[in-house]
Protein backbone atom coordinates (compact mmCIF):
# COMPACT_ATOMS: atom_id res chain seq x y z
CA UNK A 1 0.00 0.00 0.00
CA UNK A 2 1.16 3.40 -1.11
CA UNK A 3 1.86 6.10 1.75
CA UNK A 4 -1.04 7.89 3.42
CA UNK A 5 -0.93 11.85 2.34
CA UNK A 6 -3.15 14.31 3.20
CA UNK A 7 -3.78 16.38 -0.83
CA UNK A 8 -4.94 19.83 -0.57
CA UNK A 9 -7.04 19.86 -4.16
CA UNK A 10 -7.59 23.44 -5.68
CA UNK A 11 -11.01 25.35 -5.23
CA UNK A 12 -11.53 25.57 -9.02
CA UNK A 13 -14.07 22.75 -10.10
CA UNK A 14 -12.81 22.37 -13.30
CA UNK A 15 -9.12 21.99 -12.49
CA UNK A 16 -10.25 19.54 -9.47
CA UNK A 17 -12.35 17.28 -11.65
CA UNK A 18 -9.14 16.81 -13.60
CA UNK A 19 -7.64 15.12 -10.90
CA UNK A 20 -10.76 13.08 -9.97
CA UNK A 21 -9.41 9.89 -11.79
CA UNK A 22 -6.24 10.17 -10.33
CA UNK A 23 -7.35 10.14 -6.49
CA UNK A 24 -9.42 7.54 -7.00
CA UNK A 25 -6.81 5.47 -8.37
CA UNK A 26 -4.33 6.57 -5.35
CA UNK A 27 -3.97 2.73 -3.77
CA UNK A 28 -3.38 4.30 -0.38
CA UNK A 29 -5.14 6.25 2.61
CA UNK A 30 -6.12 10.06 1.53
CA UNK A 31 -7.32 12.68 3.49
CA UNK A 32 -8.61 15.66 0.77
CA UNK A 33 -8.88 19.13 2.16
CA UNK A 34 -10.28 21.67 -0.94
CA UNK A 35 -10.97 25.88 -1.31
CA UNK A 36 -13.47 26.78 -2.98
CA UNK A 37 -11.84 30.35 -4.40
CA UNK A 38 -13.97 30.82 -7.47
CA UNK A 39 -17.45 29.41 -6.87
CA UNK A 40 -17.44 31.75 -3.89
CA UNK A 41 -16.52 34.89 -5.76
CA UNK A 42 -18.92 33.79 -8.44
CA UNK A 43 -21.83 33.31 -5.35
CA UNK A 44 -20.98 36.49 -4.03
CA UNK A 45 -20.96 38.77 -7.23
CA UNK A 46 -24.54 37.29 -7.71
CA UNK A 47 -25.35 38.33 -4.55
CA UNK A 48 -24.32 41.56 -5.35
CA UNK A 49 -21.16 41.75 -2.66
CA UNK A 50 -17.83 42.34 -3.18
CA UNK A 51 -14.69 40.16 -2.68
CA UNK A 52 -12.48 41.97 -1.45
CA UNK A 53 -8.82 40.18 0.19
CA UNK A 54 -6.14 40.88 2.74
CA UNK A 55 -2.48 39.66 2.49
CA UNK A 56 -3.89 37.19 0.12
CA UNK A 57 -7.09 36.26 2.88
CA UNK A 58 -10.68 36.76 1.63
CA UNK A 59 -12.13 39.28 4.12
CA UNK A 60 -15.46 37.70 4.92
CA UNK A 61 -17.88 39.68 7.00
CA UNK A 62 -21.00 38.31 8.74
CA UNK A 63 -23.69 38.89 5.67
CA UNK A 64 -20.72 36.86 3.77
CA UNK A 65 -20.45 33.56 4.99
CA UNK A 66 -23.23 31.82 3.70
CA UNK A 67 -22.36 32.27 0.42
CA UNK A 68 -18.91 31.15 1.26
CA UNK A 69 -20.01 28.23 3.01
CA UNK A 70 -22.63 27.53 0.40
CA UNK A 71 -20.17 27.19 -2.40
CA UNK A 72 -17.69 25.25 -0.53
CA UNK A 73 -20.67 22.79 0.39
CA UNK A 74 -21.67 22.21 -3.27
CA UNK A 75 -17.64 22.12 -3.74
CA UNK A 76 -17.39 19.37 -1.82
CA UNK A 77 -20.95 17.53 -2.96
CA UNK A 78 -19.27 17.68 -6.44
CA UNK A 79 -16.02 16.06 -5.87
CA UNK A 80 -17.42 13.39 -3.29
CA UNK A 81 -20.12 12.60 -5.97
CA UNK A 82 -17.02 12.42 -8.45
CA UNK A 83 -14.79 9.89 -6.79
CA UNK A 84 -17.48 7.97 -5.60
CA UNK A 85 -18.44 7.34 -8.93
CA UNK A 86 -14.43 6.24 -9.89
CA UNK A 87 -14.71 3.99 -7.32
CA UNK A 88 -13.82 5.74 -4.07
CA UNK A 89 -16.33 5.64 -1.95
CA UNK A 90 -15.78 9.89 -0.45
CA UNK A 91 -17.51 11.97 2.15
CA UNK A 92 -17.78 15.80 2.07
CA UNK A 93 -17.62 17.35 5.23
CA UNK A 94 -16.87 20.59 6.93
CA UNK A 95 -14.86 21.77 10.35
CA UNK A 96 -18.62 22.39 11.80
CA UNK A 97 -19.17 18.36 11.42
CA UNK A 98 -18.15 16.74 14.70
CA UNK A 99 -16.61 19.90 15.40
CA UNK A 100 -13.65 18.89 13.22
CA UNK A 101 -12.37 21.56 12.88
CA UNK A 102 -11.55 24.27 16.03
CA UNK A 103 -10.55 27.48 15.37
CA UNK A 104 -9.93 31.19 16.32
CA UNK A 105 -10.47 34.51 14.56
CA UNK A 106 -7.88 36.95 13.05
CA UNK A 107 -8.43 40.33 13.68
CA UNK A 108 -9.89 42.80 11.39
CA UNK A 109 -10.82 40.59 8.39
CA UNK A 110 -14.60 39.80 9.48
CA UNK A 111 -15.65 36.17 10.08
CA UNK A 112 -11.63 35.01 8.72
CA UNK A 113 -10.10 32.68 11.32
CA UNK A 114 -7.22 30.08 11.71
CA UNK A 115 -7.13 26.69 12.38
CA UNK A 116 -6.03 25.75 16.45
CA UNK A 117 -7.13 22.10 16.89
CA UNK A 118 -8.13 19.02 14.39
CA UNK A 119 -10.37 16.06 15.40
CA UNK A 120 -8.31 13.51 13.77
CA UNK A 121 -9.96 10.54 14.79
CA UNK A 122 -13.33 11.18 12.91
CA UNK A 123 -11.16 11.31 10.06
CA UNK A 124 -8.99 8.14 10.97
CA UNK A 125 -12.66 6.24 11.71
CA UNK A 126 -14.00 7.06 8.65
CA UNK A 127 -10.67 5.99 6.96
CA UNK A 128 -11.40 2.41 8.43
CA UNK A 129 -14.85 2.50 7.25
CA UNK A 130 -13.51 2.70 3.75
CA UNK A 131 -14.28 6.23 2.89
CA UNK A 132 -12.38 8.93 1.90
CA UNK A 133 -13.27 12.45 3.78
CA UNK A 134 -12.98 15.68 2.00
CA UNK A 135 -12.54 18.62 4.33
CA UNK A 136 -14.00 22.41 3.27
CA UNK A 137 -11.67 24.69 5.16
CA UNK A 138 -14.51 26.14 8.00
CA UNK A 139 -13.44 26.31 11.62
CA UNK A 140 -15.62 26.96 14.48
CA UNK A 141 -15.03 29.34 17.32
CA UNK A 142 -17.85 30.25 20.44
CA UNK A 143 -19.07 32.79 17.89
CA UNK A 144 -19.71 29.97 15.17
CA UNK A 145 -18.46 28.91 11.65
CA UNK A 146 -14.70 30.92 10.33
CA UNK A 147 -13.80 30.90 6.55
CA UNK A 148 -9.75 29.56 6.55
CA UNK A 149 -7.64 29.89 4.29
CA UNK A 150 -7.50 26.12 2.66
CA UNK A 151 -3.91 26.16 2.64
CA UNK A 152 -3.43 27.08 6.34
CA UNK A 153 -6.29 24.63 6.89
CA UNK A 154 -4.75 21.27 5.44
CA UNK A 155 -1.13 21.98 6.59
CA UNK A 156 -2.86 21.81 10.65
CA UNK A 157 -4.97 18.77 9.41
CA UNK A 158 -1.80 17.44 8.03
CA UNK A 159 0.03 17.63 11.24
CA UNK A 160 -3.07 16.36 13.34
CA UNK A 161 -2.57 13.40 11.30
CA UNK A 162 1.31 12.86 11.33
CA UNK A 163 0.84 12.78 7.90
CA UNK A 164 2.99 14.00 4.65
CA UNK A 165 1.16 17.04 2.82
CA UNK A 166 0.80 16.94 -1.04
CA UNK A 167 -0.55 20.42 -2.17
CA UNK A 168 -1.58 20.18 -5.62
CA UNK A 169 -1.22 23.48 -7.69
CA UNK A 170 -0.96 24.55 -11.39
CA UNK A 171 2.93 24.35 -11.38
CA UNK A 172 5.35 21.90 -10.97
CA UNK A 173 7.28 23.03 -8.05
CA UNK A 174 9.62 26.03 -7.34
CA UNK A 175 11.94 27.09 -9.70
CA UNK A 176 14.99 28.69 -9.70
CA UNK A 177 14.04 30.41 -12.93
CA UNK A 178 10.31 30.55 -13.26
CA UNK A 179 10.72 30.18 -17.77
CA UNK A 180 13.25 27.65 -17.40
CA UNK A 181 11.41 23.99 -16.08
CA UNK A 182 14.79 22.33 -16.20
CA UNK A 183 15.96 24.76 -13.00
CA UNK A 184 12.98 23.11 -10.64
CA UNK A 185 14.46 23.11 -7.15
CA UNK A 186 13.65 19.05 -5.97
CA UNK A 187 14.14 19.72 -2.15
CA UNK A 188 14.14 22.62 0.10
CA UNK A 189 14.17 23.09 3.92
CA UNK A 190 13.48 26.03 5.75
CA UNK A 191 17.45 27.73 5.79
CA UNK A 192 17.08 27.25 1.72
CA UNK A 193 13.29 29.04 1.35
CA UNK A 194 14.86 31.88 3.46
CA UNK A 195 17.96 32.49 1.39
CA UNK A 196 15.55 31.91 -1.48
CA UNK A 197 13.53 34.84 -0.68
CA UNK A 198 16.56 36.90 -0.25
CA UNK A 199 17.68 35.98 -3.48
CA UNK A 200 14.47 37.08 -4.85
CA UNK A 201 13.68 33.86 -6.15
CA UNK A 202 10.67 32.53 -4.14
CA UNK A 203 8.19 35.76 -4.97
CA UNK A 204 4.76 36.52 -5.59
CA UNK A 205 2.41 33.95 -5.94
CA UNK A 206 4.58 31.65 -5.11
CA UNK A 207 4.92 32.57 -1.95
CA UNK A 208 2.12 31.76 -0.30
CA UNK A 209 2.37 27.88 -1.86
CA UNK A 210 5.61 27.78 0.03
CA UNK A 211 4.42 29.24 3.13
CA UNK A 212 1.92 26.64 3.17
CA UNK A 213 3.96 23.84 2.88
CA UNK A 214 6.48 25.14 5.48
CA UNK A 215 3.50 25.37 8.04
CA UNK A 216 2.53 21.62 7.27
CA UNK A 217 5.79 20.87 8.67
CA UNK A 218 5.40 23.31 11.31
CA UNK A 219 2.04 21.95 12.25
CA UNK A 220 3.85 18.19 12.48
CA UNK A 221 3.99 16.76 8.92
CA UNK A 222 7.20 14.89 8.26
CA UNK A 223 6.98 16.52 4.91
CA UNK A 224 5.95 18.34 2.40
CA UNK A 225 5.24 18.69 -1.43
CA UNK A 226 4.09 21.48 -3.87
CA UNK A 227 3.25 19.30 -7.34
CA UNK A 228 1.64 19.92 -10.55
CA UNK A 229 -2.29 18.46 -10.15
CA UNK A 230 -1.69 15.70 -13.26
CA UNK A 231 -1.48 12.18 -13.91
CA UNK A 232 0.38 9.99 -11.67
CA UNK A 233 1.61 12.99 -9.70
CA UNK A 234 0.68 11.22 -6.36
CA UNK A 235 3.24 8.25 -7.16
CA UNK A 236 5.64 10.62 -8.75
CA UNK A 237 5.94 12.66 -5.82
CA UNK A 238 6.64 9.64 -3.34
CA UNK A 239 9.30 8.72 -5.40
CA UNK A 240 11.04 12.25 -5.75
CA UNK A 241 9.92 12.39 -9.09
CA UNK A 242 8.14 15.74 -9.20
CA UNK A 243 7.39 18.56 -7.53
CA UNK A 244 9.57 20.33 -4.70
CA UNK A 245 9.66 18.35 -1.58
CA UNK A 246 10.25 20.62 2.13
CA UNK A 247 11.81 19.01 4.98
CA UNK A 248 12.38 19.88 8.54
Amino acid sequence: MSEALLVKVGGSLRGAEALLSELAAYPGPLVLVHGGGPEIGAWLKRLGYESRFVGGLRVTPPEHLEAVEMALYLTGKRLAEGLSRRGRKALALSGRDALCLKGRALPGLGRVGEVVGVEAGLLLDLLEKGYTPLLAPIALDEEGPLNVNADTAAGAVAGALGWPAVFLTDVEGVYRDPKDPKTRLAHLTPEAVAALKEEGVVQGGMIPKVEAALFALRAGAPWAAIAKGERGVLEAVLRKEAGTRFTP
